[in-house]
Parts: structure tokens; sequence; C-alpha cells
């Protein structure tokens, strides 16, 4: 069992259901990337990679990519003017990364600038729920609450479950002006 930065193992709701914070609520609900989203909220965007490993999939996330056994974990931090404000951790499945290669070393490029510019891309329901924050990810953050969303995404007909943290300096972007 591989054990990922922050545990999901949560109870999760369709978002839509949910009644979020005002601030994070486009957030949460953006149907679209949001690494685009996050460009247009900083002068200086910036993606690190935490890990990226082969791992088994946790018996919580099974009934989300039935038949998978073992996925590539992939744990990034997204920066915001050298603000840390989204955690994401991407489970990508051994079959679909022998049919999606470049997905195999995404490296430091966002995993959103590849899968929103595939014409078969698919994402279905978009979920949320409530965490405690505490741990390495909290340093240089405050501690507490946090909103997250996953969605499993089929691109060409292929699955791929993506997680998101909303970290609370998230709160406080406001979209940049030229």
């Amino acid at each position: 069992m591989t054990t990922a930065l922050i545990s999901l193992d949560q109870p999760w709701q369709d978002a839509r259901s949910l009644t979020l914070p005002a601030e994070l609520a486009p957030w949460i609900l953006e149907p679209a990337s949001l690494t685009a989203r996050l460009k247009r909220h900083c002068r200086h965007f910036r993606l690190q990679l935490l890990n990226e490993r082969q791992s088994a999939l946790p018996p919580f996330l099974q009934p989300l990519l039935p038949g998978t056994a073992n996925a590539q974990l992939r744990e990034v931090m997204l920066w915001c003017d050298d603000k840390p404000c989204v955690y994401a951790q991407s489970w990508l499945p051994q079959q679909t990364i022998n049919r999606l290669q470049p997905l195999a070393d995404m490296g430091e490029r966002p995993l959103g600038d590849y899968i929103f510019q595939q014409p078969g891309l698919s994402r279905g329901t978009i979920e949320a729920t409530e965490l405690q924050l505490h741990g390495v990810l909290t340093r240089g953050t405050e501690a507490g609450h946090c909103f997250a969303r996953r969605s499993v995404f089929q691109l060409h007909g292929l699955p791929l479950l993506v997680a998101e943290v909303f970290l609370p300096a998230i709160r406080r972007l406001e979209p940049v002006t030229a």
C-alpha cells in the first residue's frame, strides 16, 4: 500500500449539491482546466513535482477506476506568485499510460495542459469534500480545513482520476490584468 502526502479517503459528494464557500465555488466547479484558470490569476505560475511512482491503487479509489490494480500516482503542487495554491493528486491506470505514452512522464508539465488539448476528453461528475490539512503540506500555509475536488476523466475511452486540494492561498487570488 502506498501513502500519498494527503489521504483523500473521505466521504465525497457531487459538488453541485454542496453549499460551497462563495470564494471557492468557482474554483471547485470549474469545468475546464484548473491550470489555465490559475495562470489567469497570477504573474508567475509554477508546478512542483512532489512524487511520481507506480503504486497499488488504494481500496477507496477502486470503485472509481474499476479493474485497475496498479496506477501511476503523481503528486504536484501548483504555485501562483510563490504561494502554494493547489495540491493535486492524479492516478493514471497502467492501461491508460500504456496507450497514452505522453502521460507516462509529464515531469513538471501540468497534466491539465496536456489533457485539455485532447479532443477525446470527457469529465465525469465533479465531487467535493472538506478535509483537515496537517503534516508536510501545511508548511508555508495556514493549517485548517480545505476543500478538495475530484473527477474521473476519460481520454479516448481510457480513465484517469484527478483530485485537487485548494490550499488557503487560493482564496486571495485575483485575476491578473495586463
